[in-house]
Formats: structure tokens, C-alpha cells, sequence
């Protein structure tokens, strides 16, 4: 049998379940930065997860003018074992490599959460529940600062704010320009994003 036959699901499991941690530790990090409400039970649930790996190291890295310092160190310590786990399953193995490709593997990740955030946004809209909901106060928290930009740009027009709209392209372009710079920078392969 193929060693890929193997290899193919232990890469996806590992790209669930590290991508699932660095993104709980990314958002940790975005919503301290908004000052989002952590009493809300989904900043609960982000906490609970990330305050066993955090506590540890707030010892040692404290923060920094409001940065949380120790979620963004933590969110690139669990991306690099990622990388490094997927190259060791695809019979190349290297942790310098890795400890690099976790910065543009971030900022990419950072986009993603950014513009699925304000589509979500957007959906829980559309419903009258969708305001109440845990999920919408953190959504609002974290898109608040992206969306207020839009506005300035782009005003509501008959009734319909196109801001979230403004945003999501502004994002999509921006990660165009990124993106490629930061792979190539890192010479990263752009099948590990």
C-alpha cells in the first residue's frame, strides 16, 4: 500500500485540529485587541480552550500596549508544529522551514477570519434572532473597526449599506498584493496555506 494512502488523512487531521487551535488562539488575540465583550459565551469558550497554553506563558511574555503578545507567540508556535507535522508526513521534513512558512500561513489566516467574520455578519443580518445571538456580538466586535472604514467610503445608499461589500473586496484585494509577496518572500509552497 502507498504511504500516501495514510499520510493523506493524518494531514488533513492535523490541518483540522492545529488550524481549529490557531484560529481559537488568533481570535483570542483580535477580540482582546477590539475589546470585545468576554463575557459573551463564545469569548467564553475561546477563553477556556486558549487559557491553558496562555497562562504558562504570560509568565514570561507580557503584553504589550494592549497586544496580547503571548496569543500571537502561541498561534505561531502551533502553526509552526503544524507545518512541520506536514512535512514530516510528506517525507520532508524540516522545522526551519516550517518556523518560517507559520508567518504567511498567519496572515493568511488573518484574511480568512476577517472576511468570513463580515459574511457571517452579513447572513445573521438578514434574521431578526441572528442580533441576539452570542455569536453576532462577537462578529459585531470583531468586524466594528473594519466595517466603521467602509462606511467613511461608502454610504448606505437607499436604504442598503454596502460597507460590509466594501470591505470584503478591500480585503480580498489586499490579500492579493500579500499574499504572493509574503509566499515569495518565505518561498513557501502555496499548497501549506
Amino acid at each position: 500500500m502507498d504511504s500516501g494512502y495514510l499520510a493523506t488523512p493524518l494531514i488533513f487531521l492535523v490541518q483540522v485540529i492545529f488550524g481549529f487551535y490557531t484560529l481559537m488562539l488568533l481570535l483570542r488575540f483580535l477580540l482582546q485587541l477590539v475589546r470585545a465583550d468576554f463575557r459573551n459565551p463564545v469569548s467564553q469558550f475561546i477563553l477556556t480552550l486558549t487559557t491553558p497554553v496562555l497562562k504558562p506563558l504570560r509568565k514570561y511574555i507580557p503584553g504589550y500596549r494592549g497586544l496580547d503578545i503571548a496569543s500571537l507567540l502561541a498561534a505561531w508556535i502551533v502553526k509552526t508544529i503544524e507545518i512541520a507535522i506536514i512535512l514530516l508526513l510528506s517525507g520532508a521534513a524540516g522545522i526551519a522551514p516550517a518556523i518560517l512558512w507559520a508567518i504567511p500561513a498567519l496572515v493568511y489566516l488573518l484574511f480568512m477570519i476577517f472576511t468570513f467574520s463580515i459574511v457571517i455578519g452579513v447572513i445573521l443580518s438578514w434574521f431578526q434572532a441572528g442580533y441576539n445571538h452570542p455569536v453576532a456580538g462577537v462578529i459585531h466586535s470583531l468586524n466594528a473597526p473594519i466595517l466603521r472604514q467602509a462606511s467613511r467610503v461608502v454610504p448606505v445608499i437607499s436604504g442598503i449599506d454596502l460597507a460590509p461589500l466594501a470591505a470584503i473586496l478591500a480585503l480580498t484585494v489586499l490579500k492579493m498584493l500579500v499574499m504572493p509577496l509574503l509566499i515569495t518572500l518565505f518561498n513557501m509552497p502555496p499548497n501549506l496555506l
